[in-house]
């Protein structure tokens, strides 16, 4: 008796294996979808945090500039702006994001100023989040 398997024998194993993924990767991109617009929404609201408490912390102005591709904190110093933080937007994750991209100015107390409602919808395939700022200044993520 020989050990291993046989040319057609590892071909049919293979086009089993195919028509399963066949079959089953369509399912999975659902939630992988709404796994990354999740985690764009969870993104763009934990910058908003962190800016607001950079300017308590820092007792500055500081900006949060909101775009599909990056999220950026500055701190707005006597010498100019300064870069404290940033990270890819959510065009990193293949995420759509629908609405301006917007710059939320903190004062040093954390209150933002100048801002009426924001709103952006993030969308991958079929998950669909929005993310809505209000000129209070809290964030609310809907589904």
């Amino acid at each position: 008796m020989t050990r291993g398997m046989t040319l057609p024998e590892v071909i049919v194993s293979l086009v089993i294996v195919a028509l399963v993924l066949g079959i089953a990767a369509p399912r999975l991109s659902a939630p992988l979808d709404t796994v990354a617009v999740e985690q764009a929404a969870g993104d763009i609201a934990a910058a908003h945090a962190r800016a607001r408490l950079t300017a308590v912390v820092e007792s500055r102005v500081t900006e949060l500039r909101v775009s599909a591709d990056s999220l950026t904190l500055e701190v707005l110093t006597p010498a100019g702006p300064e870069r404290r933080w940033a990270r890819p937007g959510p065009g990193a994750l293949l995420v759509t994001m629908t609405g301006a991209a917007r710059t939320l100015t903190f004062s040093p107390a954390g209150i933002s100023m100048g801002l009426s409602n924001a709103s952006w919808t993030l969308t991958k395939g079929s998950a669909t989040r929005r993310i809505v700022i209000s000129r209070l200044g809290r964030v609310r993520v809907e589904r």
